[in-house]
Parts: structure tokens; sequence; C-alpha cells
């Protein structure tokens, strides 16, 4: 949006994003602890399918006690996410921790959708849906109760009808 002034973009919708910024500074109390991304990196480093497996339990809300997501779901996952190679995965990793797009908030001039899960471990809720939302002006949030990052799959009806509303509004 700030790079090309939002030409172009009528409205604009962040899913479970990284906006504004995933590491805890010390202007950024919310994020998450370099710790955390380390312990990442050095995971992917040793064993990127048994990371990826692991990963994705979290990222759909897998436990012993909720299975919102399909075994084949979590293996289709693993899969695409094994055809990386291991330098692109850790830039990625790198770039999704320390981007800090705070300073882009305000480049957003046009109805913005924010859909969040109060579960999401992937990308915790206050460190990015509610503090893009308290940056963005024209914004409705949605906080999805108990989702898991990837509402698209676990939540598909409701994202599926929240999203076309607001593209139809």
């Amino acid at each position: 949006m700030s790079r090309h002034g939002g030409r172009g973009v009528a409205k604009a919708a962040l899913i479970s994003s990284i906006v504004p910024f995933m590491l805890k500074t010390p202007d950024n109390p919310d994020g998450t602890d370099a710790s955390v991304f380390d312990e990442m990196a050095n995971a992917i480093k040793e064993d990127r399918a048994r990371f990826f497996t692991g990963f994705f339990k979290d990222f759909f809300g897998v436990s012993l006690i909720s299975n919102a997501a399909s075994a084949e779901l979590l293996e289709w996952a693993r899969g695409v996410s094994m055809q990386a190679g291991l330098k692109p995965t850790l830039a990625c990793a790198k770039a999704f921790a320390t981007t800090d797009l705070r300073p882009d908030l305000a480049a957003f001039k046009v109805p913005t959708l924010i859909v969040h899960g109060t579960d999401d471990k992937t990308v915790p809720i206050a460190a990015s849906g509610r503090a893009a939302a308290r940056g963005i002006a024209d914004t409705t949030l949605l906080e999805y109760d108990g989702a898991p990052h990837g509402l698209f799959a676990t939540h598909k009806a409701r994202f599926t009808r929240d999203l076309l509303a607001f593209v139809k509004s």
C-alpha cells in the first residue's frame, strides 16, 4: 500500500497477518522474543520435515482435544513446505520475524478487513491483528474465538461468508 500509494486498491484484507511487526523490541513489547525465532531457525536447520510436522499442528490448531484439520491437510501443508529449499525457508522465517511494517499502516487509505484467530500460536493476535487494527484508520477487526492461524481451513465456512460480505459491502 505504501510503495504504490494504494493505487487501484478499493479494499484490503489481512488474514492471520504478521502486520505490523512480530519481533519483541523495546517499542514493541507485545512482540515475540527473538529466542523463539532463533529456536525455529535451529529446528528448521536440524530437521525440516520434523519441524514442519509440529509447526502445522500448531498452525491448524491440532491438539489432543481438538482436530479441526485432517491428517491429509497436515501432510499436504508439510509436503508443500518441504519443496522449498533450506536457504529460502530460513530467509522467509527471518523476514516473518523481523520485517517492521508499522510505518506502512498509515498508507492503508481503503476499508480494511482484519481476520485473526484468538488462539493463533503462529502469529499471536495481540502483536498482529489487534495492533494492525489500532494503526489502520478504516478497519473492521473480526476475532475468531479459539481459531488457529490456519483459520482459512479450520473455519472456512465462516471465513468465506465474512470475506464475501466485506468484498460486497
